[in-house]
């Protein structure tokens, strides 16, 4: 592993970054884009193989806190600090759409992935869903070649008074599952420590996992029913 590219941005704070999706066409070093979120509300893409910035945005008034693309790479999604979420295109550097749904409570996750078109009896070939510190959830239908965005589901956690002496909560922390397609899975400052499965088909949680602590980051492996939960430098498989 050795350093390949570096860029730098004064005076502003990097919060979020994200690759482009995998193109159709060959895998190579002059398909690959990243994304970065800053301090300042704007958002940078970046060419690797040109090794330049090839476009500035600006449609946050605040601090960016999650970004991601959608699945065929042709939309960024990026959630703010003070809770909105824009879609903008990287083809012509326009915000098309600002969601105000979780105004008020920072993002903390946007994270897409494909279905079929016509699955849980709305258009579009992608899900997505937005997570905010304040533990909701909204996921979302997209067809965006027909500018259609609909709500599909929309959760929210329950959650006792904040202990004393505690900083700062937990994150709230959500992803679909790669195994089970139309499960999101949850963590997050509740009234139990534990992972919780959600069924947007059966609209219900439908499976518990209990954990010692209180989950800090959560990623699932695509390719086996595994997943990494961690708390304070902790990690666990199950």
């Amino acid at each position: 592993m050795e350093l390949v590219v570096q860029f730098q941005v004064l005076n502003q704070s990097c919060q979020c970054l994200a690759w482009k999706p995998r193109p159709i066409v060959a895998w190579g070093a002059e398909s690959q884009h990243v994304v970065a979120g800053y301090s300042d509300g704007t958002i940078r893409v970046f060419s690797i193989s040109r090794t330049e910035m090839e476009l500035k945005m600006h449609p946050h008034a605040v601090a960016l806190t999650a970004i991601a693309y959608s699945t065929d790479g042709e939309m960024i999604l990026s959630g703010g600090k003070d809770g909105l979420v824009a879609v903008s295109s990287p083809r012509t550097g326009m915000t098309i759409r600002v969601l105000a749904d979780h105004k008020g409570s920072p993002i903390t996750v946007l994270q897409c992935t494909r279905k079929q078109y016509r699955d849980f009896e709305v258009e579009g070939g992608e899900l997505w869903l937005a997570t905010s510190s304040d533990r909701r959830v909204s996921i979302w239908a997209s067809d965006w070649l027909k500018d259609k965005c609909e709500l599909l589901d929309w959760l929210s956690f329950p959650a006792p008074a904040g202990p004393e002496g505690l900083g700062s909560l937990p994150p709230s922390l959500a992803a679909f599952c790669p195994w089970e397609p139309g499960t999101l899975v949850y963590v997050g400052f509740g009234v139990q420590k534990e992972v919780l499965f959600y069924s947007l088909r059966k609209k219900q949680v439908v499976e518990k996992i209990s954990l010692p602590y209180f989950a800090t980051s959560l990623s699932l492996s695509p390719a086996a029913r595994f997943m990494a939960v961690g708390f304070g430098g902790e990690y666990r498989r199950v």
